[in-house]
């Protein structure tokens, strides 16, 4: 069962019969059904009146103050996001199914897909979603942010008197990496690949970080760059009723992640009954030598949660959503007890999240790489294709040579393209996805029509591992070098693109730069990164190596570096020593990037672990 701590206004009468209508300390949140415990939380998205909880294989259940149902979404959901008065949910596939209002008028309670009314049929694919107070915002496969929903403060970036709502997407921005905004929120939040950032819609409260006047500009109702953002990498933003909070990671500071934010201090945890109209650091001496693990904002409340197990509160406490024990504001972060949590798992695998009137702090089982996954969004994406083939209607559907070469059977291509000549676009692109992933639930009917022409028993790490081992017949993909220590070692840039978050962004930003090699400054040896390369392709540690400690950790800093897609070295060691607990506890994997000599790093770890 999943540790989940509850508190906050009682909205689950169901569950807390014998509680106060306000629970002010942390209680264990435990499913009536006790079928539930048995399931693993993922994700708990929470607004003003329901909270959604996604468990890790791929089911959903929405508790409002009546009994807790179960969406009825027939594909696997991957992620969840709650507004004021709204519901919006992204499955496996790429769909968005919401409900609400401003969504759906004829039927609010009903769960309709947005994504199939994008005008563009080339970006129906959703990569992710966040929910404002009564829109939802889409980010599709091909880096384009939409809006749905409620218009009312110019939160699209169109003037809210020639558009007020909308009840099917409308393209906001091209080139966005991230969307941010709140459940109780009419700001937006979008960044590009060059991490600029801009915002538009309320700003009241100088919530946008405008630097402007209260006066001035109550709202944006354009998209507006944001100038003088704090150093270092954006990692989230997240935004309240009257105040936004942004999440900074700076490798050349300690702790490397810091908090800023701006508007009504009151609630922002600058400790002031005034508008801060930039982002501003919120210092606290709870926040020294310990970094951010992660953050959530409510209305007007937020928590934080650091890599030393600190859950840290502030803001509007009128329900007791701080967990304090009583119902004062606090406009200064403090730092609460948690009695009833162990923290007996990894602590990077725990959450906070945040409402209107409650909050949760909970676990949530690791997310360990998926090659199916991988190779899906890799086809979605279609960087480096180079084959087509064409459907009924004659549209053209692109796909990659070197992953079709190993996922069919041999000479197979020709009766790939006859299959595809007689299907719609839509069934074309699900044969494709079965075929990448090795997923026939997907479409079962048609997998039937394609199953003796493909490796269908073959599981995705064999064939990335028969792609990694014939070296000789694949030297002409090999197109990408990384050079390090007097040793040069030979990529498809199609498998660094579908497996490092690092090396995508290298390649597929807009630069004069055309080299085909890099110098790989990690901090691993040549023996190192030639058993981290087989990693790379297969997610596995290569037959016939010995797994030991100090493999897996060298493993983890190739991880890190690489910025591999939410993977997890999930190996069994034959000492299960305590050492290995306090060493997975201190890495955490969050040593991004650039990392100190191997030699530092070791007296490190020694020096904390005789602590």
């Amino acid at each position: 069962m999943n540790d989940c701590l509850f508190f906050g206004e009682n909205k689950y009468p169901i569950l807390f019969k014998n509680e106060p209508d306000k629970i002010t300390k942390p209680i264990q949140f435990e499913f009536e059904n006790e079928n539930e415990n048995e399931k693993q939380i993922k994700q708990i998205s929470t607004g003003n009146y329901s909270t959604i909880f996604l468990f890790k294989n791929g089911k959903a259940i929405e508790y409002l103050d009546k009994n807790p149902e179960k969406i009825q979404i027939k594909e696997n959901i991957q992620k969840v996001t709650v507004g004021a008065l709204n519901e919006a949910i992204l499955t496996i596939e790429g769909n968005v199914f919401a409900k609400g209002e401003n969504i759906n008028s004829k039927n609010p309670n009903e769960f309709i897909n947005i994504s199939s009314l994008i005008k563009d049929t080339n970006d129906r694919i959703i990569q992710d979603i966040v929910s404002g107070y009564l829109s939802v915002y889409l980010l599709t496969s091909n880096q384009n942010a939409y809006g749905i929903g409620l218009n009312d403060y110019g939160q699209f970036g169109f003037d809210s008197e020639t558009l007020k709502k909308t009840k099917k997407p409308i393209l906001m921005m091209k080139n966005v990496s991230k969307i941010f905004s709140g459940n109780d929120s009419h700001s937006v939040f979008l960044l590009n690949s060059n991490q600029e950032l801009f915002g538009c819609g309320w700003n009241d409260y100088g919530q946008l970080g405008l630097r402007e006047s209260r006066k001035k500009d109550w709202e944006i109702q354009k998209l507006t760059k944001i100038q003088n953002i704090p150093k270092g990498k954006i990692i989230d933003i997240q935004c309240g009723y009257d105040y936004s909070i942004m999440l900074i990671e700076d490798q050349n500071e300690n702790p490397k992640r810091k908090l800023y934010s701006c508007g009504y201090s009151e609630n922002n945890g600058l400790g002031k009954n005034e508008y801060t109209y930039e982002f501003t650091e919120i210092k606290s001496s709870l926040f020294e030598n310990d970094d951010i693990l992660d953050f959530s904002v409510g209305t007007k409340h937020s928590l934080i949660l650091t890599t030393k197990g600190k859950l840290i509160v502030f803001g509007d406490n009128e329900y007791g959503q701080l967990g304090t024990g009583d119902t004062k504001h606090q406009s200064i972060p403090i730092q609460i007890e948690l009695p009833k949590l162990k923290f007996n798992e990894d602590i990077s695998n725990y959450h906070v999240s945040c409402g209107e009137s409650k909050s949760f702090l909970y676990y949530s089982s690791p997310s360990f790489s998926n090659l199916e996954e991988d190779l899906i969004k890799l086809f979605r994406r279609k960087e480096f294709c180079n084959i087509s083939f064409k459907t009924e209607n004659g549209e053209i559907i692109e796909a990659h040579k070197l992953i079709l070469k190993y996922r069919l059977n041999q000479n197979e291509i020709e009766k790939l393209q006859e299959i595809i000549s007689k299907k719609s676009i839509k069934e074309s692109n699900q044969i494709f996805e079965m075929i990448y992933s090795n997923n026939s639930k997907i479409n079962p009917k048609l997998y039937s029509e394609i199953k003796e022409i493909i490796n269908s028993n073959e599981k995705i790490e064999e064939t990335m591992k028969r792609i990694y081992l014939n070296e000789n017949e694949n030297e002409n993909e090999k197109d990408f070098i990384i050079e390090r220590k007097e040793k040069q070692y030979k990529f498809p840039k199609l498998i660094l693109i579908m497996r490092s978050e690092l090396y995508r962004g290298m390649f597929l930003s807009v630069t004069e730069d055309t080299s085909n090699k890099v110098t790989d400054y990690s901090e691993l040896s040549n023996k190192s990164f030639q058993i981290f390369e087989y990693w790379i392709y297969s997610n596995q540690i290569k037959e016939g190596i010995e797994i030991t400690q100090e493999i897996i950790e060298e493993i983890k800093i190739g991880i890190d570096y690489f910025q591999l897609n939410q993977t997890n070295p999930n190996l069994n060691l034959k000492s299960k020593s305590k050492l290995k607990s306090k060493l997975k506890f201190i890495l955490k994997l969050k040593l991004k990037i650039k990392i100190k000599s191997k030699s530092k790093l070791k007296s490190k770890l020694k020096f904390k672990i005789k602590i």
